[in-house]
């Protein structure tokens, strides 16, 4: 099979996607009158040019004229949850390969959580989704995370370049994850994943000065770029801070 093409979603080998995926696993809790609207979103992406949009399935569908207009490249999410069962963390697929195709999606994305006893499941569906995607030319970003009972104790260094293996043991063209630890945590995760790209979670709203700090530090470990959402669309003035994010990415 011949390698997977990331040029429609990267700009010079690196990436800045705008993410989306929130609402579905928190409600509308990270909003305000402003954000709540996927049309401001997709102005946001835009203007700011990110290389992608990440969205599930139903914002996707609805805002397909808005998306086309904005000529910003899709990524759908194929899984998710909401936050309000207990236990154990379990997300399943929610739409196919062709329909996010259909959508017009340049890539797929689907989230598992290792370490969760429902993990096999997630892993099954991962598989079928990889092998789908990528028999039609699509990347397959995986958003790993580790979770659960069984990972109580466990250092999350270790964990996070447990889940970049596993990304790329499964195939996955780009790995999403939560970064921690020091700089050589950050190169082991690196190092780990092999030719799979890695790329940071934007994580919890943050001041810009540790959320740009951060960022460095990530792409000196050789991080290829960042998922971010809250950080940016929850900011008074999104586009100056995704132009310092950018410089950080890409100067």
């Amino acid at each position: 099979m011949k390698p997977i093409n990331l040029s429609k979603i990267s700009k010079k080998g690196k990436f800045l996607f705008l993410s989306y995926d929130q609402g579905l696993e928190h409600g509308p809790t990270d909003f305000d009158d402003k954000n709540v609207d996927p049309k401001y979103i997709i102005d946001v992406a835009k203007k700011g040019r990110y290389t992608a949009l990440v969205f599930q399935k139903g914002i996707a569908e609805k805002y397909q004229n808005e998306i086309k207009k904005s000529k910003i490249p899709l990524i759908v999410k194929l899984n998710g949850k909401t936050g309000l069962v207990k236990g154990d963390p379990i997300s399943t697929q929610l739409t196919s390969v062709d329909e996010a195709l259909k959508l017009g999606a340049k890539a797929v994305g689907y989230t598992i959580y290792i370490g969760s006893i429902h993990e096999s499941e997630m892993l099954s569906q991962f598989e079928q989704i990889e092998r789908e995607a990528h028999s039609k030319g699509i990347p397959v970003i995986a958003w790993i995370y580790p979770r659960g009972k069984s990972i109580e104790g466990k250092k999350e260094s270790e964990l996070m370049a447990y889940a970049t293996r596993v990304g790329l043991e499964l195939g996955a063209d780009i790995i999403k994850i939560h970064p921690v630890g020091n700089l050589n945590d950050l190169k082991w995760a690196v190092k780990s994943a092999g030719k799979a790209k890695v790329v940071s979670a934007g994580g919890h709203k943050t001041s810009e000065k540790e959320l740009l700090g951060e960022i460095k530090n990530y792409i000196k470990a050789g991080f290829f770029g960042m998922a971010i959402g809250r950080n940016v669309w929850q900011s008074k003035k999104p586009l100056e801070l995704t132009k310092k994010i950018k410089k950080v990415i890409w100067e």
